[in-house]
């Protein structure tokens, strides 16, 4: 791996880091680099790059090319797959999962237990290009299906769940099933819950 210079790296042990990883990329935004803060049981795969300034939990793991920007704080438990962005002033929570060729925008909040499927898109821009950015809000537990679109500032409800393909243009409350584009209600997450039990059974 690749430590920048003169930023302090941190990292907890054990941990894997592949020789191709870059800790500590300088960004143009911070007058003043900060540390990378990287917890214990770490395994980030090749091409990966993290920027200065960012604290990561324990039990931490990226796909292949990576790109975690300056200013993010993750939690314990985290999984970023390939290919996937999280870009400046993020919070990501404890045991969250964002699948691959994703793009997290700069100032998004994801809470605890949130699972992101592939190819998820979060805007932070209503009327680009503006100096005003509104990440979305994704809150614990939600579910978010591949290929959704999250508009700036919207809000995902605790345990939600977000059909694939959507475009989800205002906020979303708790334990509700959206579809479409633009995302609409279609139900409870209980009736989905149902019909995964229905399943197992069968299977």
């Amino acid at each position: 791996m690749k430590k920048w210079p003169n930023v302090n790296i941190q990292i907890g042990s054990p941990s894997l880091i592949d020789e191709d990883v870059i800790l500590g990329y300088p960004s143009g935004r911070l007058a003043n680099r900060g540390d990378v803060i990287l917890g214990k049981n770490s395994k980030i795969r090749s091409g990966s790059v993290i920027y200065q300034s960012v604290r990561i939990g324990d039990n931490f793991e990226s796909g292949h090319h990576v790109v975690i920007r300056e200013d993010v704080r993750i939690g314990d438990g985290v999984w970023v797959w390939s290919n996937t962005i999280v870009d400046y002033s993020c919070v990501i929570g404890d045991r969250v999962r964002i699948h691959a060729n994703s793009y997290v925008a700069q100032c998004t909040v994801i809470e605890d237990d949130v699972f992101i499927a592939p190819g998820v898109i979060f805007a932070n821009d209503k009327y680009p290009i503006s100096t005003c950015l509104e990440g979305p809000q994704v809150k614990k537990g939600a579910r978010i299906g591949v290929n959704v679109t999250i508009l700036p500032g919207v809000v995902i409800g605790e345990e939600a769940f977000v059909g694939a393909g959507s475009v989800v243009t205002k906020n979303v409350p708790a334990r509700t099933v959206v579809i479409g584009n633009p995302a609409h209600a279609a139900g409870t997450v209980d009736s989905i819950n149902t019909k995964r039990e229905l399943l197992s059974k069968r299977g």
